[in-house]
């Protein structure tokens, strides 16, 4: 199959290689699904992309690679967002993250928002996403590591913080200042190297190995139920899109 992956802080591509044999791309923005889906590919799958500073990707332009026939996959973080909010027409989703927006568990993309570096420094994270903190502290009440009560105090404190400020050091400076209970915050400081979940990995993991095993019986050719509408948004949109081409992106993306 020819697959397209926009992959950023959730997953190396080093890591990603050796699940999939894939085009890797930094994470989404705004067009970026346009322009490689004027290739014609078999699939293209989102777990990474852009917001805030940069347009988000449009889900205008994922409707419209799915009418071109093309497979469209989303999980862990904009993945999951996009594919929970076009699930209705087609778009599939896989993994926790997205079962769980799909399911109102999770209701807002601060949950999957991380801040990170750049491309040269590999995306690397310098905060930790809320559904990671949501994963382990309720894995670290399964271990008797904490009560359920403290897993509240502190989950309520990590959702209060805005996204790029999020990281466990600040969360057991936040616990100790509620007063919780110390020999828990030791403990889960202890057990965190080990016990820390890394939701948004996983489920971009699944993603991939799912994928990877599509391609050993291709698809047939996407159909959907709805007609696309050309509007008049839609052809501005098109017309604020340049014309690079899908193997410039890989090349950009590889240099």
């Amino acid at each position: 199959m020819n697959l397209f992956v926009f992959l950023g802080p959730t997953l190396t591509v080093r890591e990603a290689r050796r699940v999939l044999a894939a085009h890797y791309l930094p994470p989404v923005a705004q067009g970026d699904v346009l322009r490689v889906a004027r290739s014609k590919p078999d699939a293209l799958a989102i777990v990474d992309g852009y917001f805030e500073r940069v347009p988000a990707v449009w889900h205008k332009e994922i409707l419209w690679a799915m009418s071109q026939g093309i497979h469209v996959y989303g999980a862990a973080s904009m993945g999951a967002l996009r594919a929970a909010e076009l699930r209705a027409f087609g778009m599939v989703g896989v993994g926790q993250i997205y079962e769980d927006f799909v399911a109102g568990v999770l209701d807002a993309d601060d949950e999957v928002a991380v801040a990170h570096g750049s491309a040269s420094d590999d995306y690397r994270c310098v905060s930790d996403a809320m559904v990671n903190i949501r994963a382990t502290l309720a894995a670290a009440v399964r271990d008797g590591v904490i009560a359920e009560t403290t897993r509240g105090e502190l989950e309520r404190t990590a959702k209060a913080e805005f996204y790029p400020t999020r990281h466990y050091a600040l969360l057991f400076e936040q616990g100790r200042r509620l007063g919780l209970p110390q020999e828990e915050l030791a403990a889960l400081r202890s057990w965190l190297p080990r016990g820390r979940v890394d939701q948004k990995r996983l489920d971009a993991l699944a993603l991939l190995q799912r994928l990877a095993n599509l391609g050993r019986s291709p698809p047939s050719r996407k159909e959907v139920r709805y007609r696309f509408e050309h509007t008049d948004a839609w052809e501005a949109a098109l017309n604020a899109v340049d014309e690079t081409a899908p193997s410039d992106i890989v090349a950009d993306s590889a240099r």
